[in-house]
């Protein structure tokens, strides 16, 4: 679905994320020492580029479609955020095709569901707050 402006950027981020899901997926793959190294990368990844998109959705997004009776997606979306933040947290190098596996299917969500009914159901007036939102704290240009 092509998404509408004040999505698309929030949308574009998702690549970012698939990227970084397939990079940890291979890398579970690999030697112990290689997965301690990659462990390390995704922590910090998570912190410089995925943190700073959840969090743009839970300031803008959410809220927006929280308030056009969207609650169930909502609630969805939170819960997931908070499964990944956990498992960044508490994790290891154990657990990089686990985590791989939920930002994938999380981003699929997104992008099939989420995204789709806030297009639907959100004015204009909230796509404006929410281009707003994204366009001063937009996180740093995200490393592929």
């Amino acid at each position: 679905m092509q998404r509408i402006e004040p999505l698309r950027r929030l949308s574009s981020e998702h690549h970012t994320g698939l990227v970084i899901a397939r990079r940890a997926r291979e890398l579970a793959r690999k030697a112990p020492d290689a997965r301690e190294a990659a462990w390390a990368d995704l922590r910090q990844r998570f912190a410089d580029e995925l943190e700073p998109h959840f969090k743009l959705e839970e300031r803008g997004l959410l809220p927006a479609l929280q308030a056009a009776g969207e609650g169930v997606l909502v609630e969805r979306t939170l819960a997931e955020h908070l499964r990944m933040r956990a498992m960044i947290d508490a994790g290891g190098p154990e657990d990089l095709a686990a985590f791989a596996e939920a930002l994938a299917d999380h981003i699929r969500f997104e992008e099939k569901e989420l995204f789709g009914v806030a297009q639907r159901v959100l004015g204009a007036d909230a796509l404006e707050r929410i281009q707003a939102l994204h366009d001063r704290e937009a996180a740093p240009v995200c490393r592929a």
